[in-house]
C-alpha cells in the first residue's frame, strides 16, 4: 500500500507542477507591461516546451494499461547455440540494456551471471528498478539475431548469432503470489565462477527447485549464501508470475479462437552489422541505420513503436 501511495503521490505532484507552470504563463501573458513581458519571452517559451513535453510523456504512459506494467523487471539473457559468438552477443545485449537503464536513471542489480568459456556470458539475470520498468522492457522479450563479421574467426567470416531475452515482472512478495515452504527444495554448493577464495571455499551458491512446476533457479554471484537465496527467490517468484500471466493469456486466446506458439526461431529483432548496418524490429517494422547508438542504449524508438502499436496489451 505504501508503494502504491508513493506512485500516486508522484502522479499528483507532476500534475500540480504542470498546473503551477501553466498558471505562471497565464499570469505573465496577462501582464499590462509589454516591456517586461518581452524580457520574459524566452523563459515563457521554455516553460511551454517543458509542459508540452510532459504532456506527451503522460499521453505515452497511457499505453501502460497492464496490471504489472508499473512493477520492476527481471531481465534474463541466454546465449543460444554458437559458442563464443552467441556468448559475446549476449554480453553486448547486457551492456545495451544497462546503458538504456542508466539513461532512464533506473537502478540495476545483477542477480546472477554465468561467464562464457572464452568470452562473453552464457546467461545473466538483472533486476531493473524504476517507474514502469517492466512496462517498457516487456517489448524486448524474444529472440534477438545478430549478423556480423566475427572478431573470433581468423578468416573474419560472416556469422549469425541468436540470444534469447526474457522479461518478467518482479512479484511483490506474497501480494502477487505465495510460494509455500513445502513446495521448494533448497540446495547449497560451492560457487564455480570467479569471485575469489571465499566463494570457492564456502557453499555460498544456492539452487532452489520449485517442486510443483520443476522450475530451477541458481544464484551464485554474491559471497553471502543469504543474499544468493534472496536473489534466487526474487527470480523464482518472477518466473511463477510469468507462468500465471501466460495461463491467463492462453485462456483469452482460446476464447478469441486463436493460439500462437512462440518458438526459438521467431526472432523479434535483427541487428545487421555486415554487409550494411541496420537494426529492424520484425513486429513493428521500425528500423534504424544508427546501430552504434542502439547498441549503446538508445532503445526508445523500438520500445515506443511497440507500445504505440498496442502489442503489449496482452501481457497483463
Amino acid at each position: 500500500m505504501m508503494r502504491r501511495l508513493a506512485e500516486l503521490k508522484k502522479v499528483v505532484d507532476r500534475w500540480r507542477g504542470l498546473e503551477k507552470g501553466a498558471n505562471y504563463i497565464t499570469e505573465v501573458i496577462s501582464m499590462e507591461f509589454e516591456e517586461e513581458k518581452t524580457s520574459l519571452g524566452e523563459e515563457i517559451q521554455g516553460e511551454v516546451d517543458r509542459i508540452a513535453s510532459s504532456l506527451d510523456e503522460f499521453e505515452f504512459q497511457m499505453a501502460f494499461s497492464g496490471k504489472y506494467d508499473n512493477h520492476n523487471a527481471i531481465l534474463a539473457i541466454h546465449a543460444g547455440a554458437g559458442g563464443v559468438e552467441s556468448q559475446d552477443w549476449a554480453e553486448m545485449l547486457l551492456r545495451m540494456y544497462l546503458r538504456w537503464a542508466e539513461r532512464r536513471k533506473y537502478e540495476t542489480k545483477i542477480l546472477d551471471t554465468t561467464p562464457g568459456e572464452e568470452a562473453g556470458i552464457k546467461s545473466v539475470m538483472v533486476e531493473v528498478g524504476g517507474d514502469y520498468s517492466f512496462g517498457y522492457l516487456k517489448s524486448e522479450h524474444g529472440v534477438h539475431r545478430l549478423i556480423r563479421l566475427s572478431p573470433f574467426d581468423a578468416d573474419h567470416g560472416r556469422h549469425t548469432s541468436f540470444v534469447l531475452v526474457e522479461v518478467m515482472p518482479e512479484a511483490e512478495g506474497g501480494i502477487d503470489l505465495k510460494v509455500l515452504p513445502e513446495d521448494i527444495r533448497i540446495d547449497t554448493f560451492r560457487s564455480s565462477g570467479p569471485g575469489g577464495q571465499h566463494m570457492q571455499k564456502t557453499s555460498s551458491a544456492v539452487r532452489i527447485t520449485h517442486l510443483p512446476t520443476g522450475i530451477v533457479v541458481t544464484c551464485q554471484s554474491e559471497r553471502s549464501q543469504y543474499k544468493n537465496k534472496e536473489n534466487a527467490m526474487v527470480v523464482l517468484r518472477a518466473r511463477l508470475l510469468k507462468i500465471e500471466m501466460a495461463k491467463k493469456r492462453e485462456e483469452r486466446n482460446k476464447l478469441k479462437g486463436e493460439h500462437v506458439i512462440a518458438s526459438w526461431g521467431n526472432q523479434i529483432r535483427s541487428y545487421i552489422l555486415h554487409p550494411y548496418k541496420m537494426i529492424k524490429d520484425h513486429r513493428t517494422e521500425y528500423q534504424t541505420g544508427n546501430t552504434d547508438a542502439v547498441l549503446d542504449g538508445e532503445l526508445d524508438g523500438f520500445i515506443t513503436a511497440y507500445l504505440r502499436a498496442g502489442l503489449g496489451k496482452d501481457d497483463d
